[in-house]
């Protein structure tokens, strides 16, 4: 969903005016890959009873957007290699080369330097889509991005559904900041169409993002790791054990910080009520 956002945003904004045309290339062998890209001509495999264009026909002056191309066969890898250095390709029944001005976007989950160290993605291909390389960082390291992401999928969220888009609540950016969002951009969406769903007027209601970062944390379990390097969050075990008053102090304090103070989302973190993390901070300030 992010690696779409950014690739439609390169598409409007390099001045094309072709269309845009995305595929995800995952487990398309070669000859649906070849098919689906460069199209056939009538009789070039059984059902092929009239000729058909590819989606690099439709490209044409615009964007080949091809998604997951760490997944992509030896044999497509060729022919995708001569169409990016050559700008030609072949369509399936055919011997004549086809000429093709698409920009071509590629993008992948996958970490392709480890695919090429395992013979399984070609170097020249690579270093021809290495040209212009884009990294980017999930969801979890770009909080900042969460506010327009937000407005963007509450906009897309009242269109399809017909709804009038909902105004946020203040607390909604806090909350989704304190997520990791294992599902980046894409369970962002999914959170954000199920609580336009549900809602029926007024202020956006908190309370099913709160269920769906519940359910999810229920379901993947809770993880504490090691900070990242200039972080300062974590827990250290290195020295003296730390008593369990001392662990707990430790978690409200950093739960208050991911919420920025909010008392609410930081019960929420903690998995406690509001009024049973009020009732613990006021014991700690008598004890102090």
């Amino acid at each position: 969903m992010g690696k779409e956002l950014i690739s439609k945003a390169v598409h409007r904004s390099s001045g094309v005016t072709g269309n845009y045309v995305p595929i995800n290339i995952a487990g398309l062998d070669d000859t649906m890959f070849s098919d689906a890209l460069f199209g056939h001509f009538k009789g070039a495999d059984t059902g092929a009873d009239r000729d058909r264009e590819g989606l690099i026909v439709r490209a044409s002056g615009g964007t080949l957007v091809l998604d997951e191309i760490g997944d992509l066969n030896e044999m497509s890898q060729v022919k995708l290699l001569r169409l990016i250095e050559e700008g030609i390709y072949y369509p399936l029944g055919s011997d004549k080369p086809q000429k093709s001005n698409a920009r071509i976007i590629a993008s992948t989950n996958q970490d392709l330097q480890k695919r090429m160290s395992q013979g399984k993605f070609r170097k020249d291909l690579y270093y021809r889509l290495c040209a212009i390389l884009v990294h980017i960082p999930p969801l979890r390291e770009r909080k900042e991005d969460i506010p327009v992401l937000l407005n963007h999928f509450l906009e897309e969220a009242s269109i399809n559904l017909n709804k009038k888009k909902p105004t946020p609540p203040a607390e909604l950016v806090t909350l989704l900041s304190s997520y990791t969002f294992p599902g980046n951009v894409r369970e962002l969406k999914a959170m954000v169409f199920d609580a336009v769903a549900h809602h029926r007027s007024g202020v956006l209601s908190l309370d099913s993002f709160r269920k769906f970062i519940k359910e999810k944390g229920e379901q993947t379990g809770t993880t504490i790791s090691s900070p990242k390097e200039g972080t300062s969050a974590g827990l250290d075990f290195s020295g003296r054990f730390p008593t369990l008053k001392e662990a707990e102090d430790f978690l409200v304090a950093e739960a208050l910080k991911r919420s920025d103070g909010n008392q609410g989302i930081a019960a929420s973190l903690l998995g406690l009520t509001r009024q049973a993390l009020n009732k613990r901070l006021k014991r700690s300030e008598n004890n102090s």
